[in-house]
């Protein structure tokens, strides 16, 4: 399900909540949570690994200058990531408390999912991501704080962000893709290090599993995604979260 739903627009953490709920299954506790980000993670990573090389080539041999035109698409990713680490590791206790109600996940998932319509049907889609300015990557990384509300989705409200400032829809779901790798180093490093921290033994060939599982579902999902983006559009992600948070609130209210 993390491989499946963390690329696309549907949100991978509300998901990975309802899931057992729905289902009547335990928690599937923190160490396959950690599996399925490094699952994706290097999903994302070896989709990407020319386009990264070439980054991050240029960003070092340019001594981390933002002025190079590759090394600058680095310096992009790390200050868009910046607002949503800051709000994730301040708010955590309060997103935890108060965000994970199956009725927030449903209105979220709705809401988002109306917005991201929107925008792709009246964005202007004549821009690519090499036209992008600091202030466009602020932009999009204050809007991914809004992920952190499950059912909101992170590849989602980054790709509405992008198609709003006029990028086209390959565009902004690229940079949506490269923008979760430090994404997900933050949040699959904080849970990693609670993990360590847990007295709990790790299921090795389980934790294995999910890793495996979800880089490969992860891989296949980017790929056919932004295959048949310019066909689908938007819509028939748009029409599935209507559903689902229709039905979640048919089912918890």
């Amino acid at each position: 399900m993390q491989g499946l739903s963390e690329f696309l627009p549907v949100s991978s953490s509300a998901h990975l909540i309802l899931m057992p709920k729905i289902l009547g299954w335990d928690d599937q506790g923190l160490a396959l949570d950690v599996a399925a980000h490094i699952g994706t993670l290097g999903a994302v990573v070896f989709y990407f690994r020319k386009e990264l090389q070439k980054m991050c080539k240029a960003w070092s041999s340019s001594g981390f200058s933002y002025q190079d035109p590759e090394g600058k698409y680095v310096w992009f990713l790390l200050v868009a990531t910046l607002p949503v680490g800051a709000v994730g590791f301040f708010g955590s206790d309060i997103i935890s408390s108060y965000f994970r109600d199956p009725l927030v996940i449903a209105i979220a998932t709705i809401l988002f999912g109306l917005v991201l319509w929107w925008a792709d049907k009246s964005g202007v889609r004549s821009r690519d991501e090499t036209s992008l300015s600091w202030r466009d990557v602020l932009i999009i990384g204050f809007m991914q704080t809004l992920a952190l509300i499950p059912g909101t989705s992170r590849s989602g409200i980054t790709i509405t962000a992008g198609l709003i400032l006029g990028l086209d829809r390959e565009s902004a779901s690229r940079f949506s893709f490269l923008l979760s790798i430090p994404v997900i180093i933050l949040a699959g490093g904080y849970e990693a290090f609670k993990l360590v921290s847990s007295p709990f033994e790790v299921e090795w060939l389980a934790f294995l599993t999910v890793i495996i599982v979800s880089c490969v579902t992860a891989t296949l999902t980017m790929h056919y995604f932004l295959k048949f983006l310019k066909m689908t559009g938007m819509t028939p992600y748009v029409i599935y979260r209507i559903l689902l948070g229709l039905l979640l609130i048919y089912f918890y209210i």
